[in-house]
């Protein structure tokens, strides 16, 4: 029976799914070793949180980009939107849940479904129409959403929640505490965020996306993206269909925002603009589009590459610029991976042998 499950967990439908969770654990468990004896510099523990909630963000942009084949230039905003809601939903539980995790647990799902319904409504009007609508949409929606929160302001107190907009117009009674204060965004915020909530939040996210692709949903989905014509043919309902995957992906948006905003005590509206949404798609597209396990791989490397090469100052960014560019140059070149593809079926054969004899 175990030897049944094992060969079903490394069989070619399930291999991919399995060597990510096991990428992800591995990478856990070596990492809180080094944290407990020390080996860990203080730079690295900084960055543990924030490169979970990029490749989350990354796991669910791969869905839309990899697998649904539409181009979303957005997803920071989805970010965005997650991050100062799970902000505000954390302020204000602040006093109800001393909890920490079930704080942070709430204030990642309440996250997760706002943007989940900004996506909804983003859909609706979008997905019907072909061709780069959805790319200009979802730019002009991360736009919109950052300059609606630098124009915002609100608290909550004894009386409930105090919003205003472009002036600070809020009058709190003794007590209250403001969640939002314009272009200084959140600032007082808690850090309740960790990195073992960020590897289950990854591990989720795997879930969710593996589970919906293998589903009929999900060769329902990439029927439409291979051949929309041929998938209206037969009854699929394109737009609904394209629908889940970019409610989906925005909701792990969402989620990997909130995650990133309650890591920082301090957070302006800023950090989630037009090139943090190009930086995420460089990470789907460098991993490999539809390639969860690439995704994971280059969201690490790229977000950790930049923070080792800084003690090489003037060089750092020129050495990253060059990284970037192997990576592509390998990752698109059909010669290495029909050679990987080799070396992969030799190792398998091999292996087999060995069993056998």
């Amino acid at each position: 029976m175990m030897k049944n499950f094992f060969s079903k967990l490394f069989d070619q439908k399930h291999r991919s799914r399995t060597v990510s969770y096991l990428l992800v654990i591995v990478a856990f468990i070596i990492l809180q070793f080094m944290s407990s004896t020390g080996n860990l510099s203080s730079l690295l523990k900084s960055l543990l949180v924030p490169v979970c909630c990029y490749i989350v963000a990354a796991i669910g942009l791969n869905l839309n980009v990899g697998f649904s084949g539409e181009l979303n230039l957005g997803q920071a905003g989805f970010m965005s939107v997650g991050a100062f809601t799970g902000i505000c939903v954390s302020g204000i539980l602040a006093s109800l849940i001393p909890n920490a995790v079930l704080r942070l647990v709430i204030a990642i799902i309440a996250g997760a479904l706002i943007a989940a319904i900004m996506g909804y409504i983003i859909g609706i009007p979008v997905l019907k129409l072909q061709g780069d609508y959805l790319a200009i949409v979802t730019l002009a929606f991360g736009q919109i959403i950052k300059s609606i929160i630098t124009n915002m302001y609100l608290g909550f107190d004894e009386n409930g929640l105090h919003l205003s907009f472009v002036e600070n117009k809020v009058s709190l009674a003794p007590g209250g505490k403001m969640l939002l204060t314009g272009p200084m965004g959140a600032t007082g915020t808690q850090r309740i965020a960790s990195f073992a909530v960020g590897v289950v939040l990854i591990l989720c996210a795997l879930a969710v996306v593996y589970n919906l692709i293998y589903s009929k949903s999900g060769r329902a989905i990439m029927g439409c993206r291979d051949n929309r014509i041929a998938a209206e043919s037969i009854g699929i309902n394109v737009a609904n269909t394209k629908m889940l995957a970019f409610i989906i992906s925005a909701s792990l948006a969402g989620a990997a925002g909130a995650l990133y905003g309650l890591n920082y005590s301090t957070l302006v509206p800023n950090k989630f603009d037009f090139n943090t949404s190009i930086l995420i798609l460089v990470f789907v597209v460098l991993g490999g589009l539809g390639n969860m396990t690439g995704t994971i791989i280059s969201t690490a490397v790229l977000m950790l590459l930049p923070e080792l090469l800084r003690s090489l100052q003037d060089y750092r960014m020129l050495i990253y610029a060059i990284v970037l560019i192997a990576i592509m140059l390998v990752t698109n070149n059909a010669f290495l991976q029909a050679k990987a593809a080799k070396l992969r079926e030799s190792l398998i054969k091999g292996k087999k042998g060995a069993k056998q004899s």
